[in-house]
């Protein structure tokens, strides 16, 4: 990648440096093409500039096009083992290991029997969750890594002479992945690369992984997600529609599609939160896409579409903050979103413009008793001061608060 072109991403940098040389795999893991091999290169970087010399780096990729077929665990090991010439520190800098089958078998004999700082990233959430095996439990860090906030997105469109509020309705409507932000893509072209994305997404990690064979329903499936964005929906109600046209699955194969779909990181499921009783609720969820750009991609743009797409990204910069993001159930009322960060707590209401004729999306909110903050975040170009200590936000200018 040319240097003027890479989005630099500091704010993963600076995650990765305050684990650098503990006993811990460093697993950065996320959708295909959202950036995660450029942040290898950037810490390749920041290493060669602390003064780690760059033999004492071991940087490899292990793509499937790259990779031996089939490579075991124990040739991993030794082809990592081939370039360790001394007993000094090694920073090993590995992408996409879910392509080798136990690969955490042979960063385990490393950490253990090797001077090793060690790096990893991947595609699928078995890297991030309790999924890995036993040989690494309590010795990884997990870092998510997601496409572009708006805020990285207009630290790379510096100089552009567009403002703030343009800028933000072309990231609504193209999307954060990087290979698309770094270039001046037309919609059709920038919708193109994306499906790309989906589809390499769909054929390495999803089918071919999962031995997935009726290949129709699973598009099916992955088509009503996508149409219904923002809205709880159950395994039932895919099951209905898929009904509706002429088509049967279990809702076992249900709940197993979405599964594969989410360690994709294709989609992120959002749960609900009783705000009365203090639980978790196991139903009704709602789902989230990892780029809004995929479902344009998809369906094309539809300016309909737009307001589950704003809940989209508030969803995500949230996420990015290192919120756990719930939908708030208040009795019969919902809250778009109640993100929770240790002891913090905020509540956020999305709409594309505020009702004149309506104040739903206030009293919901004025409902709730406690004095953690509250927001309404809207497209409407009126936003701002506050009702009765809701706070009503432009959306751009919510995505880039330094604090809520």
């Amino acid at each position: 990648m040319e240097e003027r072109n890479r989005i630099e991403r500091p704010e993963y940098l600076q995650a990765l440096k305050q684990y650098r040389d503990m006993p811990l795999v460093k697993i950065l893991a996320g959708i295909r093409r959202c950036g995660k091999t450029t942040i290898l290169e950037m810490l390749k970087e920041e290493l060669i500039r602390s003064g780690i010399a760059e033999e004492h780096i071991i940087s490899l990729r292990y793509t499937s096009q790259e990779l031996e077929e089939n490579m075991s665990s124990k040739e991993m090991y030794q082809g990592i083992k081939k370039h360790i010439k001394d007993k000094d520190r090694y920073y090993l800098l590995l992408d996409e290991v879910q392509e080798v089958t136990g690969w955490e078998k042979a960063i385990n004999s490393l950490l253990e029997d090797a001077n090793t700082d060690i790096y990893v990233t991947g595609s699928n959430s078995k890297l991030m969750s309790g999924e890995i095996s036993d040989y690494l439990t309590g010795r990884y860090i997990s870092i998510p890594v997601y496409t572009l906030s708006f805020s990285e997105y207009l630290r790379f469109k510096e100089g552009d002479s567009r403002s703030k509020k343009e800028l933000l309705q072309e990231y609504i409507r193209m999307g954060g992945f990087p290979i698309v932000a770094r270039s001046n893509f037309d919609e059709r072209s920038a919708y193109q690369i994306v499906e790309g994305i989906y589809n390499s997404v769909i054929n390495s990690d999803i089918t071919r992984r999962y031995k997935i064979v009726n290949l129709d329903l699973f598009q099916r499936v992955v088509k009503f997600v996508v149409e219904n964005v923002g809205k709880t929906f159950s395994a039932n109600a895919i099951a209905k529609f898929l009904k509706s046209e002429g088509r049967s699955l279990s809702i076992e194969s249900i709940y197993n599609y979405l599964s594969y779909l989410e360690k994709a990181f294709v989609i992120y499921r959002c749960p609900r939160y009783d705000l009365q009783g203090k639980s978790v609720l196991k139903t009704q969820e709602k789902f989230y896409l990892a780029d809004s750009s995929l479902k344009y991609c998809m369906m094309g743009f539809n300016p309909k579409s737009v307001a589950s797409m704003l809940e989209n990204l508030v969803y995500f910069e949230l996420k990015r903050r290192g919120y756990e993001v719930y939908i708030g159930k208040n009795e019969t009322k919902e809250i778009d979103f109640v993100a929770v960060r240790r002891d913090e707590r905020i509540y956020v209401q999305v709409c594309r413009n505020l009702p004149e004729d309506s104040d739903r999306e206030l009293a919901n909110l004025l409902e709730i008793k406690d004095h953690y903050p509250k927001y309404v975040v809207t497209l409407d170009d009126l936003a701002g001061g506050n009702v009765n200590g809701v706070k009503l936000v432009h959306m751009a200018d919510f995505l880039l608060n330094q604090e809520y």
